[in-house]
């Protein structure tokens, strides 16, 4: 599975976060290419802090924070984390976007696993099953 990751609120970090978890439960890798406020999310300083929801439904924010606490969700962080932990989740950022926002590979969370250009993601996405835009 292939995954650009263009957003970094965290209605849509928790969907690709849940995508990755089910992919590798049915044993397939999953390579993210993370780009522009998905880059955003992903800095040291923002993967704790980030409670941002997409506009249309930034009126539910609060609420479903306060769902997931008491249902005892994870973070979406914690999700992609966990998934790490198996070897079939690769975080790529994305080279122009890390470029154009000043971002350095030690600015990012240790998740990350590189810095890449879009050449190396395409030729990646090209052999994946699944190709998602989140």
């Amino acid at each position: 599975m292939s995954i650009v990751l263009f957003s970094g609120t965290i209605d849509k970090l928790m969907a690709a976060s849940i995508l990755a978890t089910g992919a590798i439960s049915m044993d397939m890798e999953v390579d993210f290419f993370v780009t522009f406020w998905g880059l955003n999310a992903l800095k040291k300083d923002m993967v704790a802090s980030n409670t941002r929801f997409s506009k249309d439904f930034e009126e539910m924010a609060g609420p479903m924070m306060q769902l997931f606490k008491a249902k005892n969700v994870p973070s979406w962080y914690e999700t992609l984390k966990k998934a790490k932990t198996n070897g079939k989740v690769r975080i790529h950022a994305c080279s122009l976007a890390a470029d154009v926002m000043n971002v350095k590979k030690e600015d990012l969370d240790g998740i990350v696993d590189d810095i890449v250009g879009v050449g190396s993601y395409i030729d990646q996405a090209d052999g994946a099953a699944i190709t998602l835009f989140i």
